[in-house]
């Protein structure tokens, strides 16, 4: 049988690197196996290679199959709940390294890209765009928190002159730059983060699902067709875990979101658009996002299908905000429109830790995970190299489950979705 494809978004077609994999079917050993050929597991891979870690990944469909593949492109620092948040709970001792930390994901994509030469079109650049005054005075408290925590030099308020001159749309009142945010082809990262991980002798394997992972001293994990016995298991599946291991299913939520892309803009229109090719996010608690991508398409995205549930018609869901953004583009054609899961936890912050002796997860970056993840990389390696103080950092979060239990979850949580969306509507 041949092996899962892509989902058909724009990545997939222009990605750089079509070639498949081999699936396993020996058995193998090594020193760690990850499991997920995801941000969060390719990441780990690259640091435990330079290390000198043996490295193994298995990957159920291909490299980059999931939101890793099929997100918005945006580098976007900080966490889903913002370092005040997190400080709320842990204090400010420790809140002080969680602020250290918010910003590093952002400069591990970027050494990595420079390191081995990955062509993803990184561009540098993000505007958080506001569209009414409770999110720009929300703004403004969120620049003094970064500046507080390190982020200095980078940020800028923008009024209402200032947001037009980046984002040609009457939507916004203003916003806020952070010129070391940016935007890049995901699966392209990805899949040159897959060849780097290859360059230093680790083992990537497609079509290759953990259906069993066997705990003790060396762990053994199964495939339908082999195996690999390791020191140390890494799991890194997220949204797309599945039921592997039922204990870390019960504290999260596969949660759906849809991006369209448009035909090539031509240069003029694009430009037009967004003169300085900064991605854009908005503020709302559903929030849209949008940029360019290297050829000069709008690439939009926005909704939260609660539950993972595939839309019948992800256009329909989607070019509506697009035209409220910008209504030039009426009469535009989509391209493409592709969905995609990322894990949602109760309190919007990921989940990290350790199962038994010798297994390591992380998971559960509710929607904010292209920087969080390559950091959980960095963090998990740290943690195998003997460096444990920030891997324990993220593990000493607390994490409830969702009122209602697992049945629940999705009427629960599209609730209070409903509700902050009103509260952004009237601006409130």
């Amino acid at each position: 049988m041949p092996a899962i494809p892509h989902t058909e978004s724009y990545y997939a077609a222009s990605a750089n690197d079509k070639r498949e994999r081999p699936r396993l079917q020996e058995n193998l050993e090594t020193d760690v196996c990850i499991i997920g050929a995801g941000y969060t597991g390719l990441s780990a891979a690259l640091h435990l290679l330079e290390t000198g870690f043996r490295v193994v990944v298995l990957e159920a469909a291909r490299v980059g199959w999931g939101a890793s593949g099929r997100n918005g492109g945006q580098i976007v620092n900080s966490y889903s709940r913002d370092i005040d948040t997190i400080e709320k709970l842990v204090g400010t001792d420790l809140g002080k390294l969680f602020g250290e930390m918010a910003f590093e994901g952002g400069r591990i994509i970027r050494e990595r890209v420079a390191k081995y030469r990955i062509d993803c079109d990184l561009k540098d650049g993000g505007v958080f765009a506001a569209l009414n005054q409770k999110q720009l005075n929300h703004l403004r408290q969120q620049k003094q928190l970064w500046e507080r925590h390190g982020h200095r030099d980078k940020l800028e308020l923008l009024d209402a002159d200032g947001i037009r001159a980046l984002v040609d749309s009457e939507r916004y009142i203003g916003g806020m730059l952070d010129k070391s945010g940016g935007h890049m082809h995901p699966l392209n990262l990805a899949l040159g983060e897959a060849s780097a991980v290859e360059s230093l002798g680790g083992k990537i394997f497609e079509d290759s699902a953990a259906v069993r992972i066997e705990e003790g001293a060396t762990p053994l994990v199964h495939t339908a067709q082999g195996s690999v016995k390791a020191r140390f298991v890494v799991v890194a599946g997220n949204a797309y875990l599945g039921k592997l291991l039922p204990e870390l299913q019960a504290k999260s939520m596969p949660c759906g979101t849809q991006v369209i892309a448009t035909e090539p803009l031509g240069e003029d229109l694009a430009h037009r658009l967004l003169p300085q090719d900064y991605c854009v996010e908005d503020c709302n608690y559903l929030l849209d996002y949008f940029r360019l991508s290297g050829d000069k398409r709008l690439i939009y995205g926005g909704g939260v299908v609660y539950g993972a549930r595939d839309p019948a018609d992800i256009a329909s869901i989607i070019v509506p905000n697009m035209l409220k953004t910008f209504p030039q583009l009426k009469g535009v054609k989509i391209d493409y429109a592709w969905s995609g899961n990322f894990l949602l936890t109760l309190s919007r912050l990921p989940q990290v830790g350790r199962i038994g002796q010798n297994l390591y997860y992380s998971q559960g970056c509710s929607g904010h995970g292209v920087t969080y993840t390559h950091l959980a990389g960095k963090l998990i390696a740290e943690m195998l190299n003997g460096q444990a103080t920030r891997f324990d950092a993220f593990a000493s979060l607390p994490h409830y489950p969702f009122p209602g239990g697992h049945a629940l979850r999705v009427p629960f949580s599209a609730l209070g979705a409903w509700y902050y969306s009103l509260r952004d509507k009237f601006g409130i």
